[in-house]
């Protein structure tokens, strides 16, 4: 499986043609259906497959934190995702899987792991509400495979959120306030504890936000304004400030979300901006062919506040004093 991995920066060619490579991997069954499901993570976001290594325990961490481990120096938190679930499988978990992503690097236990799979972002579906009702939302994305598995991506981002140590108080102090409520900005993402942290982000700006959960119902949703605005002979720039989008999301990924946007004479002037936790420098480049006019990594409050502040006219430079 290392093998499988070692050319992740290769896989980079993938993005801009709304595909997506995943690793299968299984949690063990769950006693609540008795079924063994198959689980998936984007292999942008996974740096090795190895042995679980001995597991240091660490106080005062979540039940599902199962301690840490040494990384050639680095001390890494290891996550039980079975636990984490719900799913608390009998069976061991005698795979760790090394995720990198936003900065933080952790280790995720799952009981076994299948294969690499190649797939197009429009065949991953967004969950229906009764899925991501059973999951808390831990579900962003399914896909049934040829042999009638369903195939559910996980939300790492979400568990990385509720299993870190990070004070979200913290994080959201000195938001900068520019109090446009005239202008809007359109945001979408997959993930629904990143769209919360972009809307407070927004409110604590005081900008105007509308969400979407990919790409696909963004851009129907951009396409309703342009067509209002031409209506009333007004440019689509006059009710769209400015874009923000995740990059892997289902059925639309925000590269060829910008593709369109940037390709469509009616959205002209419109920024985007890429917010995502796949920060490799690949990935930037990636956005930056396609146009996107500047990169944000994910759960950044502050920097975040900072960006859109600057690019919706507000000068965020500090006052000084004679």
């Amino acid at each position: 499986m290392s093998e499988l991995l070692k050319n992740i920066d290769a896989r980079t060619k993938l993005a801009g043609t709304n595909k997506l490579e995943i690793l299968l991997f299984f949690l063990g069954v769950d006693r609540r259906t008795g079924r063994r499901e198959t689980y998936g993570i984007n292999v942008f976001k996974v740096r090795e497959v190895m042995r679980t290594p001995v597991i240091t325990a660490a106080p005062d961490m979540p039940p599902s934190v199962e301690g840490m481990v040494s990384l050639r120096g680095a001390l890494v938190p290891v996550i039980d995702l079975a636990k984490y679930s719900g799913i608390s499988p009998e069976t061991p978990r005698e795979i760790m899987i090394v995720t990198e992503y936003n900065g933080h690097t952790q280790g995720f236990l799952v009981e076994g792991v299948d294969t690499i799979l190649r797939l197009d972002w429009s065949k991953m579906r967004v969950p229906p509400e009764m899925l991501t009702s059973q999951t808390g939302g831990l579900v962003t994305a399914v896909t049934e495979l040829e042999d009638n598995r369903l195939v559910m991506m996980m939300d790492v981002e979400k568990v990385l959120s509720e299993t870190s140590s990070i004070d979200n108080e913290i994080m959201f102090r000195g938001v900068v306030a520019v109090d446009k409520p005239d202008s809007t900005v359109f945001y979408c993402d997959d993930s629904s504890v990143a769209r919360k942290q972009i809307e407070r982000t927004l409110q604590a700006m005081g900008v105007r936000g509308i969400s979407a959960v990919n790409g696909r119902q963004m851009w129907e949703e951009m396409e309703k304004v342009a067509t209002y605005a031409q209506s009333i002979g007004k440019p689509a720039s006059s009710m769209i400030s400015l874009i923000l989008t995740d990059i892997e999301m289902p059925e639309m990924d925000g590269y060829i979300l910008t593709k369109k946007i940037k390709s469509d004479p009616r959205f002209n002037g419109i920024p985007v901006i890429m917010h995502s936790s796949l920060s490799g420098m690949s990935n930037q480049k990636l956005g930056a062919s396609v146009g996107v006019d500047e990169y944000v990594p994910k759960f950044e409050p502050l920097r975040l506040s900072e960006t859109l502040a600057r690019r919706l006219g507000v000068d965020t430079a500090p006052v000084r004093l004679a």
